[in-house]
């Protein structure tokens, strides 16, 4: 597709998002998807252009968002610094997580961010001010330039804003000579190294740059949905975003948006999705669904595998290339 015309239904796709709230879509509903889409992006960058697979976004997330909350209802101070506040978190974990992670590969890798991760999750178990099990409650979202953000359209348009902000950036990040050289690490790393360049120093940054937008993307779910909770902070949050970027396109743009669009989505509306089924086709097992929310995804991302091997995007990106080449 051309710049041009890609830069069109880049716009329409921004105004649609931002009408979305006027045109029936639950708010809150439309926040979630974004938050959880900027934590797949995030991945996204450390895994489709870097090649690092990580588990350990789960504790950069989900401990963001309790710093962040922290700062809110205790700290009292202005929104926007709670939320930097927990970015610095996510960075913060992130930089020995990363060192220690950077220069291995493969499983180790992924096991090395794993267990860094759940000592994280296992702090915010026993810390005194996250409420253990029953979480963080009371976050409030103050105002943003002498605007009030307890409207929850305010709040998604400042949501969708940070959102798109942030996922430009992370494409000019991917296309620019830093994400060359990251793709020249994932794909040959002793030949990156031999032409002079520092692999691991590459590694590293990218990886805080993924950290502080997972961060970013924890600090402002616990600023929409008012509570934070040991969900967000335990391994398989890092699990299900992996699955996210699998299922939309690992590598793309857009494949990390649909993924979090569908999952999400999919994890609101399973009940009415199992009652629909039971309507139209009259089989009752349909409605035990509702309980099983896991089988539905797994069978999501068993189905992208076999016929989707690229992730949606990425397929239909690669069918489009394929048209193009025999015309």
């Amino acid at each position: 597709m051309k710049p041009a015309k890609r830069a069109i239904w880049l716009w329409l796709l921004l105004a649609l998002a931002a009408a979305a709230p006027w045109m029936g879509l639950y708010p809150v509903l439309g926040m979630r998807i974004m938050c959880f889409a900027l934590l797949a992006c995030a991945f996204n960058l450390l895994a489709g252009y870097g090649g690092l697979i990580s588990f350990g976004h789960a504790a950069m997330f989900g401990g963001a968002g309790y710093i962040a909350g922290q700062a809110l209802t205790q700290w009292h101070v202005p929104t926007p610094v709670g939320v930097l506040l927990g970015v610095a978190f996510a960075v913060a974990v992130g930089l020995p997580m990363g060192l220690l992670a950077v220069r291995r590969q493969g499983i180790y890798f992924s096991m090395i961010t794993l267990a860094l991760a759940q000592i994280v999750y296992f702090y915010f178990l026993q810390a005194p001010f996250t409420g253990g099990e029953d979480g963080l409650q009371g976050i409030a979202r103050g105002s943003l330039l002498g605007l009030s953000l307890k409207p929850d359209r305010v709040m998604y348009e400042v949501v969708l804003l940070v959102f798109a902000l942030s996922w430009w950036f992370l494409r000019r990040v991917n296309r620019s000579p830093f994400g060359q050289i990251l793709r020249g690490a994932r794909e040959n790393e002793p030949r990156l190294i031999s032409l002079g360049y520092n692999a691991t120093r590459y590694k590293l940054v990218v990886f805080l740059l993924s950290a502080a937008f997972a961060g970013l993307a924890g600090a402002m779910k616990a600023l929409v949905m008012g509570f934070e909770t040991l969900d967000d902070v335990h391994w398989a949050t890092s699990g299900l975003v992996i699955l996210m970027t699998l299922v939309g396109g690992l590598g793309t743009d857009l494949g990390p948006v649909l993924g979090a669009l569908i999952i999400t989505v999919l994890e609101d509306k399973i009940g009415l999705i199992s009652r629909t089924l039971v309507h139209v086709t009259g089989v009752s097992w349909f409605s035990h669904l509702s309980d099983s929310v896991g089988i539905v995804i797994g069978a999501i991302f068993v189905l992208c595998v076999l016929a989707f091997r690229r992730g949606i995007i990425g397929e239909l990106g690669a069918r489009m290339l394929r048209r193009s080449g025999a015309s």
